[in-house]
């Protein structure tokens, strides 16, 4: 649960990292004026319980698979994690892998290797109308063409492919339809708001299916764009970790 601040405290926001070259990245700067605490769970560092998170809880992406307890046996108290967060009032987002497993610990489901492929490079996220106002993405969606779409990174091949039950579908796109929903105090989000050129440039170069060149190319060209999109919804989602320390919710569903 969070708690009121007090004084000039920042706000603490947990980072669990669950592949050495999926860092926080850019969102370590646009993230603002909290406390960042970093947990490398590849590195064996313990995964925390949602009483010990602080503030606020992202969960990083990675190269594993959301099932993959064997190679990756920090999965089953990540999961549990999003689980308790979601519903304890933790302001709480998942990106790419974190989405994942957030819908999995919820009752949804992720498929592994899903039968449309890797999507990769700039993608367009089309957002839904339950996404205008909402307290994370609301900002982002107000960034929208006319076709209410704002491209973003994406890097993936499993993909979530039922919601939880209560889940809030905010964003799709035209390879994969959940690109972002609401589930309590979380936010998944199968794009990579986070990521620069650079990081992205690493990941396009360790998939033999992916043309590098073409994935920077594209990033270039709408630079701008995903540079404000993804600014934005990490100014957002710390605005709405300071708000909830601030006045604690209620638990959410």
């Amino acid at each position: 649960m969070t708690t009121p601040l007090h004084g000039d405290r920042r706000p603490v926001v947990t980072v669990i990292q669950s592949s050495p070259d999926v860092p926080l990245d850019r969102f370590g700067e646009w993230l603002g004026d909290v406390e960042l605490r970093i947990v490398a769970a590849f590195a064996g560092e313990s995964v925390p319980v949602a009483g010990e998170v602080g503030d606020g809880l992202v969960v990083l992406g990675g190269h594993t698979s959301t099932y993959d307890d064997a190679s990756a046996p920090w999965l089953p108290e990540l999961r549990a994690l999003l689980a308790d967060a979601s519903t304890q009032g933790v302001p709480t987002l998942g990106i790419c892998l974190g989405a994942q497993l957030l819908a999995a610990a919820r009752g949804g489901r992720v498929q592994v290797a899903a039968p449309p492929g890797r999507e990769s490079g700039i993608v367009d996220v089309r957002w839904r109308p339950e996404a205008a106002g909402d307290a994370v993405v609301g900002a982002v969606a107000a960034l929208a063409d006319s076709r209410h779409s704002t491209p973003q990174p994406s890097m993936h091949a499993d993909a979530v492919v039922d919601l939880p039950r209560g889940a809030v579908w905010l964003a799709s796109s035209a390879m994969y339809p959940y690109q972002a929903f609401r589930i309590g105090s979380a936010w998944g989000v199968q794009f990579h708001p986070e990521a620069g050129a650079e990081t992205l440039r690493g990941w396009a170069d360790s998939h033999d299916d992916v043309d590098t060149d073409a994935v920077l190319a594209a990033y270039a060209a709408r630079q701008d764009e995903v540079e404000t999109v993804g600014r934005t919804l990490a100014e957002s989602f710390a605005a709405h970790v300071r708000a909830s320390a601030d006045e604690p919710e209620a638990v959410s569903v």
